[in-house]
């Protein structure tokens, strides 16, 4: 996961005043801050970018495998919501909504530079271990779960990701990705099953 960047000169966030927040941050709802946005309140989109820049930066990463470049993809996609306001409508979480964004915006740089885009999925190492018997065989273990996520199709990745990791229900993610619901569960199904068959699990 790479380290909390905090605000950049370049951050859309810089290009708009600050003022105190009136409410609670844990009090008000993505959807609140949007339509304060929209009405005009500078502090409520740099609100969400703070909300949310760690989980774009840490996407951005698990797609570039690079720093320098999920921060500025994770910069970029906040210049894309930026750009939607006034008049940006929240149909989904807004995680939802950044996931495709982000993704999109990683490949295409990782496309320029020329470069491979990683198979192996991050999760398995962007994690402390859970504490075992035999710290050897927690660390085999997730070696093995790293190897596996790697064997399987972009598609599948995504949903794993997308569900254990993002913590999102199947309609979220089949919203996130533009994807039938019935892809999604087919999708998650077999990545499931493929994992338990290479894991050895029954």
């Amino acid at each position: 996961m790479p380290e909390d960047p905090g605000p950049r000169a370049a951050s859309p966030a810089a290009l708009v005043p600050t003022r105190e927040a009136e409410v609670p941050e844990a009090e008000i709802a993505d959807s609140q801050l949007v339509r304060l946005a929209n009405s005009g309140d500078a502090s409520a989109f740099e609100r969400l970018y703070l909300r949310h820049r760690d989980r774009v930066a840490g996407l951005a990463w698990r797609f570039t495998r690079n720093r320098e470049d999920a921060l500025d993809v994770m910069q970029d996609a906040f210049a894309y919501l930026f750009s939607k306001f006034p008049g940006f409508e929240l149909r989904a979480k807004m995680t939802t909504f950044l996931y495709p964004v982000v993704r999109n915006l990683a490949l295409e740089k990782v496309r320029k530079r020329g470069r491979t885009v990683p198979i192996a999925d991050s999760d398995s190492t962007e994690r402390e271990p859970e504490p075992a018997p035999d710290p050897a065989d927690a660390a085999e273990r997730g070696i093995r779960l790293g190897e596996a996520l790697g064997e399987l199709n972009e598609g599948e990745r995504d949903v794993v990701h997308l569900r254990f990791t993002e913590g999102m229900k199947l309609g979220e993610i089949a919203e996130a990705l533009s994807t039938p619901l019935g892809t999604v569960k087919s999708r998650l199904h077999s990545a499931l099953a493929r994992l338990r068959k290479m894991l050895g699990d029954s």
